[in-house]
């Protein structure tokens, strides 16, 4: 069964504010970029931006290989304990997000990992590139972005030890 790694981040300037999300879909094995994606989303807060970057990252996934095993990483503790099913998701704006998460892969499928910020930088890169160009009128675009990685920088961050306990995606939000 083929494995991949999804880093998703997102971010508002103010909260609300302009935001943007940025996810990047990984082979865990040698660190290689597969996928790319990041957008402007207009006015919305942090946590909504967290969680379109990590639907972004699943859809994604589902694009490249539809039954691969996958974890998720990234630097939203709120995002990873809700949808591992270790916090309640209370906010009505998460709601509907978090059931999209969910429907997008099998949660059987998805674990979630808490990472520090300082290794989420690519994809933080993508969501600033995106917020940037919003900000400009524009959308993201690919050949703009300079968040790829080298191949050395990419193959020390392809298997990092987990940062906490594994979640389990089917008792989570997506569950819910």
């Amino acid at each position: 069964m083929m494995r991949l790694v999804v880093e998703a981040d997102g971010g508002s300037r103010g909260n609300p504010g302009p935001a943007g999300y940025g996810a990047v879909v990984l082979d865990p094995a040698t660190g290689e970029t597969l996928a790319e994606r990041a957008e402007y989303i207009g006015i919305a807060t942090n946590n909504v931006a967290e969680y379109r970057g990590l639907i972004a990252g699943l859809t994604a996934v589902r694009e490249l290989a539809p039954d691969a095993e996958v974890t998720v990483r990234m630097d939203s503790k709120l995002v990873v304990e809700q949808m591992s099913g270790r916090w309640k998701i209370k906010h009505p704006d998460m709601k509907p997000l978090a059931a999209e998460a969910a429907r997008v892969l099998s949660p059987a499928r998805v674990t979630y990992e808490w990472m520090p910020r300082e290794r989420n930088k690519h994809a933080d890169r993508l969501a600033n590139e995106a917020m940037d160009a919003g900000g400009r009128g524009e959308q993201w675009s690919p050949s703009a972005s300079s968040a790829a990685l080298d191949t050395s920088a990419a193959r020390a961050l392809a298997t990092p030890p987990p940062a906490g306990p594994p979640g389990d995606a089917a008792a989570g939000a997506a569950a819910a």
